[in-house]
């Protein structure tokens, strides 16, 4: 027998009946090869990403102090669809996550459409985290061209994620735990310097917060635009639900991430700004550059600037590590449904899908190409059209799982383990959001044009989408 086999996992409680066609049952599967520490330190490292380190200093400069509101807007919807998504996926560990709920619940034109686009905005995510990797390593090998440390990072990741789920696993736990340790470290000593334990500093009270033209200098509105910059950030949160499907207890491993990304967000993103908008004025130069440095430099850790490559180079690494998991992942449920080609869905000896990572390493390396060839044309191109990918996947998690809900309820309400609270009005509420931030990305000119070309990207796939069913239409009354 070959060494892959064309495969799908075995049928949930819920799909029991429901294959799609096109669909090769087949004979192999997914292995179960990742374990509960490493679930739960992907749950916990999925919020902290590269942008955390880097990102944050431009929306502290345009909003201020009340950015910490910006955080806390985007931290409710993020927890809103994250629970969303863990009722569903608790109920139905699926490869495809969300997108096998949209085919399921809204239908196959959803799941296809969605899937593409949340594959395309990752492997467009591998050019921008290899680039930035890239950079890093260039300032201390400065004698190795940047492209042959992209080239490095890539090949390095495609083979640890080809190797087996397992090797991922491994990887991704010891990313994230530097990244937790970071984040816990930087929290703690900052905490200490803003009530002036550490020597030489002194307690700072609450007069950055409240100076330098107040809570918030730029008005309310400023707190809006500073959450368009915030809410990609989060992009990521729901890996967990991906990567429980090849855990040997997805429900249990589903059930504790979504129970904890509330401290997740609230420890992480809007404790550690909380500390830099407090020990430092918000409108500093340095604080705009790299926020992390500037507090670490302010409390006089030898350094610093060296430290934080350190780790921004592992959430960096960690991020495309994450990424490439996330699209070979997402290829491979397309493939399944029927909705990629059927070479997506075979699997290893090992239970890896290595056609659909390494379909996806391939995007990647011509994007990476594109960065260095057409960085101003082509790459951005490809970056603003993905931009928006984040609201598209909440909207669609949003309205899948107000008809999933009921769907659970008529055929395995035992499965209903992870409840959305107030079902379905705060659904109702959090799409309301969204929404609004959909809306409110037209006022601003960065994210207007991440709207339009983001748009034009959904077009395009939702057109692939009627074509492709009515070829599978036309082909079932052949039959």
């Amino acid at each position: 027998m070959s060494a892959e086999t064309t495969t799908t996992r075995a049928a949930s409680p819920i799909q029991d009946g429901h294959r799609p066609p096109g669909s090769d049952p087949g004979q192999g599967h997914l292995k179960a090869g990742l374990k509960n520490r490493h679930l739960s330190m992907i749950a916990i490292g999925g919020v902290i990403g590269a942008g955390l380190f880097v990102g944050s200093g431009a929306g502290i400069a345009s909003t201020g102090p009340g950015i910490l509101l910006s955080y806390t807007l985007a931290g409710v919807l993020v927890v809103m669809v994250m629970r969303m998504l863990g009722e569903m996926a608790a109920a139905d560990p699926q490869s495809g996550s969300f997108s096998a709920y949209a085919d399921r619940a809204l239908g196959r034109w959803a799941g296809f459409s969605i899937g593409w686009l949340y594959w395309f905005f990752w492997v467009v995510v591998l050019a921008v985290e290899a680039t930035a990797g890239a950079k890093i390593l260039n300032t201390w090998v400065p004698g190795v061209p940047q492209w042959a440390f992209a080239l490095l990072v890539m090949a390095v990741l495609t083979a640890t994620n080809l190797f087996s789920v397992a090797s991922y696993g491994e990887f991704e736990f010891w990313f994230a735990g530097i990244k937790v340790v970071a984040i816990a470290a930087f929290i703690v000593i900052g905490a200490l310097a803003v009530f002036g334990l550490l020597p030489g500093t002194g307690a700072v009270g609450t007069s950055n917060l409240t100076g330098n033209g107040g809570f918030l200098p730029h008005g309310v509105g400023a707190v809006f635009t500073g959450m368009l910059t915030v809410v990609f950030a989060f992009m990521g949160s729901e890996i967990v639900t991906l990567a429980a499907g090849e855990s040997a207890d997805p429900e249990k491993a589903v059930s504790r991430a979504t129970n904890s990304v509330i401290w997740r967000i609230g420890v992480f993103y809007l404790g550690s700004i909380a500390i830099v908008v407090t020990l430092l004025p918000w409108d500093d130069a340095s604080v705009k550059g790299s926020p992390y440095v500037a507090v670490l430099e302010h409390v006089g850790i030898p350094g610093a600037a060296r430290v934080m490559d350190v780790i921004v180079l592992t959430a960096v690494l960690s991020c495309l590590n994450s990424g490439l998991y996330t699209a070979s992942r997402m290829a491979f449920s397309l493939g399944q449904r029927g909705d990629a080609p059927k070479a997506f869905a075979r699997v290893s000896a090992r239970g890896v899908p290595r056609v659909a990572i390494l379909s996806s390493v391939v995007f990647g390396f011509l994007a990476v190409f594109f960065n260095y060839t057409s960085p101003n044309t082509v790459f951005k191109f490809l970056i603003n059209s993905s931009g928006a990918v984040a609201l598209f996947v909440w909207l669609v998690i949003c309205f899948s799982q107000l008809r999933m809900r009921r769907i659970i309820e008529r055929e395995t309400p035992e499965r209903l383990t992870v409840r959305m609270w107030l079902y379905p009005y705060l659904t109702w509420a959090t799409i309301g959001l969204i929404g609004f931030v959909v809306v409110y990305m037209f006022t601003d000119s960065e994210g207007r044009t991440q709207m339009y070309l983001s748009l034009v990207a959904a077009a395009v796939v939702l057109a692939a989408a009627a074509i492709v069913d009515r070829r599978r239409s036309s082909a079932a009354r052949a039959a």
